[in-house]
Order: C-alpha cells, then structure tokens, then sequence
C-alpha cells in the first residue's frame, strides 16, 4: 500500500535524499546545493509544498509544488517543480497517486510544470494522465 501525505520540516532529510536520487538520475547532482536546512526552512512556508509517497514507512518519491499567481488572469496555479519516483518504484502507479494528490490539492486550479526535451518517459507519462505539453523555451539570467 502506498501512502501519500504532506512533508513537514521533519522531512527535511529523507527529502534531501529523494532530491540527490533525482538529480543523479538526471546526471545533475552537481547543480544540488539545497541543504536540508534549507530544505527545513522551505518546508514551513506555506506557499511551498511537498508531498511524499511511502510504501511500508519508506519513502519512494515526492513531488513538489510552490503556489503562484498568473498575472495575466489574475488566478493563482500551483507551479509543480519535481515529480520523483525511485527507479525500483516506476510502473507501479506511484507518480500517478501524487498527480493525483496533487490535483485534489490543487481545488480546480491550473497546475503548470516543465518537463526536460530529453526526457521522453516523463513526456509519455504526463500525457497519459491527460496533461497536455506545450514548447516553449526558458530563460535564466543571472546579473553579476
């Protein structure tokens, strides 16, 4: 049985650990810098939330979302940021609960993500769920 619930501040290492996993499965793990104090402190703001999926009290992945408004419409959305699920974990409807909790928490607002070209499995399984992806290219800037 897979259980899903809100991460707290306790949550802050077991978290750590899931995000290292992706960025690893990602060839990123050098761009990790959060610490899990960090993570601590991210975890009790409100606008920030995780959520993570445990089967038998072990943590098997998380997905993680920051509350936004969209300027345009004036209507708040939540801005997922990762879906993670460990690799001994995928095929087994995992990702799928926490979109799905994801959803219910989102009460009818728009959820907007990114998704990585490379990443063809993600963009097959976000689609399966009925997501529909657009292109569009992101800009980063960092002033001196």
């Amino acid at each position: 049985m897979t259980e899903i619930r809100r991460a707290t501040p306790v949550d802050a290492s077991i978290l750590h650990a899931l995000i290292l996993d992706l960025a690893e499965n990602q060839d990123q793990a050098a761009a990790i810098t959060v610490t899990v104090t960090g993570l601590e402190r991210m975890l009790a703001r409100p606008e920030i939330t995780y959520l993570i999926a445990e089967r038998h009290g072990r943590a098997i992945g998380y997905v993680s979302w920051m509350q936004r408004i969209n300027f345009w419409s004036g209507e708040d959305y939540l801005a997922l940021d990762d879906l993670f699920v460990a690799a001994t974990e995928r095929g087994r409807g995992v990702g799928e609960r926490l979109m799905l909790a994801t959803a219910e928490a989102a009460a009818g607002k728009l959820i907007r993500w990114e998704v990585a070209e490379a990443n063809v499995a993600a963009q097959r399984f976000y689609r399966r769920i009925g997501a529909a992806l657009v292109t569009k290219k992101i800009g980063r800037w960092k002033p001196a």
